[in-house]
């Protein structure tokens, strides 16, 4: 599966077969959610929450390919992410583009 952020791909006729999404929603636990909030004392990188987002990214980004395999798409063109905290410690992420065939 050919996956680009492009309303293109080089060398490829698209046919265009609609939105595909794929999303998630993550939270640490609250061992880690307590120990993160500790290092916003002091500042830097909250490496678990980066963590979480990286793998929430990972696991929306493979749910919308397979519902772009569903409908049988070769690629998926012009994907986004959108995030959003859903609560104190939780975030949801969403990954979406455009399936298309090749001709």
């Amino acid at each position: 599966m050919i996956i680009v952020n492009t309303d293109f791909i080089s060398g490829k006729e698209l046919q265009t077969l609609g939105l595909v999404r794929g999303a998630t929603i993550q939270s640490k636990n609250i061992g880690r959610d307590i120990t993160q909030s500790f290092k916003t004392l002091v500042g830097g990188e909250l490496k678990a929450y980066t963590q979480m987002m990286s793998e929430a990214r990972d696991l929306a980004t493979q749910r919308m390919i397979a519902e772009a395999e569903t409908v049988g798409a070769d690629a998926i063109i012009n994907v986004r992410y959108a995030t959003s905290a859903v609560m104190q410690g939780a975030a949801e992420v969403m990954a979406y583009g455009t399936a298309v065939k090749f001709l």
